[in-house]
């Protein structure tokens, strides 16, 4: 089980993907970091998924960065649960 992964919910709209790695390098090495798109108009969805190379990283970046201030947002940071079959 992969538990490096991590979702990040409630990201201001101006977050990219490179402010989120520069957010999550704090924890730790940043494997990728990717803000999740809309298909049709290409804005944020207002989330993302970031992997960082160790377990011990994310579950770091958990502690430290979940409910911490972005932009004047809170965000949230958790180990990503694998995505369900539609």
């Amino acid at each position: 089980m992969n538990n490096k992964k991590l979702f990040v919910g409630s990201l201001p709209w101006a977050v990219d993907d490179a402010r989120l790695s520069e957010i999550f390098s704090q924890a730790g090495t940043v494997v990728s970091a990717q803000v999740v798109k809309d298909r049709d108009t290409g804005r944020s969805r207002g989330f993302g998924f970031v992997e960082m190379s160790t377990e011990e990283e994310a579950q770091n970046a958990v502690s430290n960065l979940n409910g911490s201030d972005v932009d004047g947002r809170k965000i949230v940071v958790n180990i990503a649960r694998p995505r369900e079959e539609r």
